[in-house]
């Protein structure tokens, strides 16, 4: 320690001399700032003088006894008690949750807040050794932030004395670095090393992290400086203790040390210069000043160089630093510029400032492994990253697949896979199915171990024994933990049969395991016995093929025709005379007992839409009912209206028009009709009469109602910032308030405007204007939003009479293979509980119920998967599937064309029709008569019968033009004139 005292010292005059330049150069002169390498060079070189006076008092004072009067320990006046009695309290609560998070730590190691909480209470107290060690066990557990280490860090710098405990705390860095990439941490780690050069080979130690630290974070453009500087610093430190004497001449060891030491500064400021960095401009000022020979033109073409490429750098830095956490969306950016550029070096830092603020993303940690994998592919590297991913996300089982597959990759020795393999069995996965994943990847690792030209090794028994482990785990353990079968298609059964029957020729054992695994619900379903029968054609034979086709048709609920079709192809090309008529009876037997079932069900099925109808009819008949009672008591009082009519026509003739054809908005909106929807007294406006106000006061009440609700008039030229919202109840109590609140979210709401009646009622649509047209692309994503129990329809507000062939579909009409159609649903099934019938056969991304306008749900749905696969696994298993005793139909969504009539076509006379006549410039008058005979008009147009009496070949009917009627002669005209 003395002598790398006797080193600081000498260093001063050089940062003396530095600080000289800076004030003649106009600069300010540079601060020695917290944690920086001059501050630790003032800092040791002022504390090296009292060093050992400070030394021997403090092992003066750990040998006096407690109560030895110099040692302070009675000398408290007692005035203090009280405080001190305070103390003791604080003490004890402190002990108290410090014995209360060890023992919920021992229920429960992950929980990472409770680690944090006893940390913070242990060094609180001064607890070293529990301190220690609680600071060991959360790093074993979880990667520490840069705030946690450097805390411990510094701990047990003050505590290192001697040269051994140096070594731990060389090895704590080396522990640090690997968590984060943390400029801070390097930095305090080569600082630290800095301590340490009076020991052999120090110096070199020295510039080993220095250069380690360079490699890591050198490119760090905002960051980065700082650890090139203290680099120079260091080596300009070594150059002064070069330095020969005053007034002597250096020897040619002196001279050759001299030059090589200024050799590797210039080396420093010229690759420092060639990268882009902040506060490039003012280390090439002092390059400049510094270097007594010209700066290099390479050396100054590269400086221009990194300083163009800073200026491309400097938006996303600037990006980072004004976005709040996570920052996610900024970091993207830079790494997709980053890779466009392509260098791994630049690549990989970003990466790592993304994930140093972004630990918990298991998708950012993906993307940054699976780019170690496929471009560095540097062993050190890539396993490094992995284990930081899955101790970062231990819940997800992505990360430990790729890890395992990493450690193969690279060849890592088994005995630390199989270790890593039951670390993720042991991070607590969110799913059941993550442990089938995570299962199948290892036995496909123990899988690729085994050579299977040999009839037995150690490998298969340990493939074997795993498969057997799987099995039972995924039974037990898993079963408990979720409540539900992780593996219930036994995938992991499956490929174990797959194994024995395709690589090991052990048919016996694969016929077993498929045995079970229909044992355990699977041979309802046709997909399975085909596998089992499709493994048995290629590695059986033929009679354990017809085996298991016959239980097959015996067996499958789902589709039966499938399984019967395959087994009669089999007899078809393989079986007797006798094999085949047993076929056939079966299949016929198993097909009719099936037909009947399915009879059954949609008997019952039709009764219960004839029960739906029937409620839906009487509905129907107690409105007509209720609007006859509504239309008479308006005749009672029309006498009354007419005295009206001037008021009225400010409004126009909206009130005239039916409700079934009046349409969305007035004069100028959307055009669409409100079907189904009683503009008063229907089903979702007022339940009941209104209480008849007196007859001399109506008139006076009707025509302030109307003075007091403004006319809507709408500018069509406004319609770009303009949706058009309907549906809504017309029991609505404040329309404007209701639709500001929620399209607010949306953006600046300009304006809302209701529809009202004459009579003040709002009719349940309006139309709402923003500020911003964006503002209105993003309200359209609220059509069909639940809004007081109805859904409500928002469109864009096109003018239909200028647009006539504007049509808004939400939803696709065509055919989407990942997407399925449910039909036959319970009018009582939730979205929830559909979701956990159709999760079980896939990942489930978005369920739709169908529902009226009213919001009531009509019993169909579309429930869409992540793939093609897992639909047409969906429809196979759920098909005919009985949900609340309602039997439900499923099938790929495909839905039927819209027709749509041809305009072109339109205006085209039929060619059945006959031409009409010109009459002159009106055409023929009403009171014209035709002089063409009645016969001859009946047979211009023939029409045959059929036996039954149906019309057969009429033009309406028939898709062949009809005959042109017989020309006839003069003597034909008379025959048919002259008959009776």
């Amino acid at each position: 320690m003395e002598d790398s005292y006797a080193f600081v010292l000498v260093c001063l005059p050089w940062k003396i001399r530095r600080q000289r330049y800076r004030r003649r150069a106009g600069q300010p002169p540079r601060l020695a700032k917290r944690g920086g390498l001059r501050g630790e060079l003032h800092k040791m070189a002022a504390a090296g003088a009292e060093a050992a006076v400070v030394a021997e008092e403090e092992d003066e004072k750990k040998r006096l006894p407690e109560d030895d009067p110099e040692s302070g320990g009675d000398s408290d006046d007692e005035g203090d008690s009280d405080s001190s009695g305070d103390g003791e309290d604080e003490e004890k609560e402190n002990e108290a949750e410090i014995q209360r998070l060890e023992e919920q730590l021992s229920i429960n190691a992950f929980d990472y807040n409770c680690h944090l909480d006893l940390i913070k209470l242990l060094r609180q107290e001064g607890e070293l050794i529990k301190l220690r060690r609680a600071r060991q066990k959360m790093s074993e557990l979880f990667p520490l932030t840069e705030e946690i280490w450097l805390d411990w860090l510094k701990d047990e710098i003050k505590m290192a004395s001697e040269s051994s405990e140096r070594e731990k705390v060389y090895e704590l860095f080396e522990r640090a670095v690997k968590d984060y990439i943390c400029p801070e941490i390097w930095l305090e780690y080569a600082q630290y090393s800095i301590g340490g050069i009076g020991q052999e080979g120090g110096i070199e130690k020295v510039r080993s992290i220095f250069e380690r630290a360079l490699t890591a974070v050198g490119l760090h453009v905002t960051k980065g400086t700082a650890l090139w500087e203290a680099y120079r610093e260091f080596e300009n430190a070594i150059l002064e203790t070069a330095q020969p004497a005053p007034g002597s001449v250096p020897s040619p060891e002196q001279q050759q040390m001299l030059c090589s030491q200024l050799e590797k500064i210039h080396t420093l400021f010229r690759r420092q210069l060639g990268i882009p960095l902040l506060d490039m401009e003012a280390s090439y000022a002092e390059y400049e000043e510094w270097s007594e020979e010209p700066i290099p033109e390479t050396v100054i073409k590269n400086y221009k160089k990194a300083l163009q490429q800073l200026e491309k750098y400097k938006p996303y830095e600037e990006a980072l630093l004004s976005a709040e956490t996570p920052k996610l969306a900024e970091y993207q950016a830079y790494i997709d510029f980053e890779m466009k550029a392509g260098d791994p070096a630049r690549i990989q830092l970003i990466y790592e400032r993304a994930l140093a603020e972004n630990c918990l993303v298991p998708d950012l940690w993906a993307r940054y492994n699976q780019y170690l994998d496929r471009q560095l592919k540097v062993k050190e590297l890539v396993l490094s990253a992995h284990d930081r991913a899955v101790r970062n996300c231990p819940w997800t089982v992505g990360l430990w697949i790729r890890y395992l597959l990493a450690m193969e990759r690279h060849r890592v020795d088994h005995g630390i896979i199989s270790e890593m393999f039951e670390k993720a069995l042991n991070a607590g996965f969110i799913q059941a199915t993550d442990y089938v994943e995570i299962w199948q990847a290892y036995l496909d690792y123990l899988r690729r171990r085994v050579d299977f030209t040999q009839d037995s090794s150690k490998e298969l028994e340990e493939l074997r024994s795993a498969f057997a482990r799987a099995v039972e785990y995924l039974k037990q353990e898993v079963e408990e933990r979720f409540s539900e079968s992780g593996d219930p298609s036994c995938t992991i059964m499956q490929n174990w049969a797959r194994v024995e029957a395709r690589l090991c020729n052990n048919m016996q054992k694969a016929r077993e395991l498929w045995d079970n695994i229909m044992t355990k619900g699977n041979a309802k379903y046709a997909n399975m016995w085909l596998e089992y029968y499709n493994l048995e054609r290629a590695h059986g034979d033929t009679q354990h093929c017809r085996k298991a086709l016959h239980r097959a048709v015996q067996c499958t609920s789902d589709y039966p025709e499938h399984v019967c079709e395959v087994l009669l192809t089999l007899e078809r090309i393989e079986g007797t005379l006798e094999d085949w008529d047993a076929a056939v009876q079966k299949t016929e037997n198993r097909l009719a007992r099936v037909n009947e079932q399915r009879a059954k069900a949609a008997e019952k099925e039709a009764a219960l839409a004839k029960q739906e109808e029937e409620k839906a009819e009487q509905r129907k008949q107690a409105r007509a009912e209720k609007k006859a009672s509504k239309k008479a008591k308006k005749n009672r009082t029309g006498d009354k209206r007419k005295a009206d009519d001037d008021d009225e026509s400010e409004w126009g003739q909206e009130e005239g028009e039916q409700p079934s054809k009046r349409h969305k908005g007035d004069g100028d909106g959307d055009g669409v009709l409100l079907e189904d929807m009683e503009v008063e007294t229907g089903l979702f406006g007022r339940s009941g009469p209104e209480k008849p106000d007196h007859p001399a006061n109506q008139k006076e009440k009707a025509s302030t109602s109307r003075k007091d609700i403004p006319k809507v008039l709408h500018d069509s030229s406004k319609d770009n910032v303009t949706v058009f919202v309907s549906n809504l109840s017309y029991n609505m109590a404040d329309p404007e308030v209701k639709l500001k609140e929620l399209f607010e979210s949306c953006g600046e709401v300009a304006e809302i405007r209701p529809v009202f009646s004459n009579k003040g009622a709002f009719r349940g649509y309006c139309y709402v204007e923003f500020k911003e047209e964006k503002s209105a692309h993003q309200a359209l994503g609220l059509d069909r939003k639940v809004v007081e129990g109805r859904p409500m329809f928002v469109s864009p507000c096109v003018d239909k009479n200028k647009n006539p062939n504007f049509k808004v579909f939400r939803y696709s009409t065509t055919l989407e293979k990942h997407k399925l159609f449910i039909s036959g649903l319970p009018f009582s099934c939730t979205k929830e509980e559909l979701e956990d019938v159709c999760k079980a056969h896939g990942n489930v991304k978005d369920i739709r119920l169908v529902t009226n306008r009213a919001g009531k749900p009509k019993g169909l749905a579309y429930v869409e998967y992540e793939n093609e696969a897992q639909a047409s696994q969906a429809v196979l298993k759920m098909d005919g599937l009985t949900v609340k005793e309602h039997v439900i139909k499923v099938a790929i969504s495909n839905p039927p064309l819209r027709k749509v009539p041809d305009k072109t076509e339109a205006g085209k006379a039929s060619p059945f029709a006959v031409p009409r006549q010109v009459y002159g410039a009106r055409g023929k008058g009403r009171t014209q008569l035709s002089m063409m005979p009645r016969a001859l008009q009946r047979q211009s147009n023939p029409v045959a019968k059929a036996e039954n009496g149906m019309v057969q070949n009429s033009p309406a009917t028939s898709s062949e033009p009809p005959e042109e009627p017989k020309k006839m002669s003069n003597a034909d005209f008379a025959k048919m004139l002259l008959k009776k």
